[in-house]
């Protein structure tokens, strides 16, 4: 049985309901659910500022671009 990964919403009277079709193969086994609060990087527009906010200037290294090396050189066609 492979991983299965579901967002959900719990209804307004507090209950998850989760219905996942899995096969006929995959009776009578036993499953492990996980429950954990989703929470995205951006769920509003004021979420998604604070967010820029704390990471912006956070970079504490050089800005300059290593030495490439050079091309390969090819067979002519």
């Amino acid at each position: 049985m492979n991983r299965i990964v579901l967002k959900s919403k719990v209804g307004s009277d507090g209950v998850l309901r989760v219905t996942v079709p899995v096969g006929a193969a995959e009776a009578d086994r036993e499953v492990q659910l996980t429950i954990e609060p989703f929470s995205s990087v951006a769920s509003s527009p004021q979420d998604y500022l604070s967010f820029l906010q704390t990471t912006a200037g956070a970079w504490q290294g050089e800005f300059e671009r290593p030495e490439q090396g050079d091309y390969e050189e090819r067979d002519p066609l």
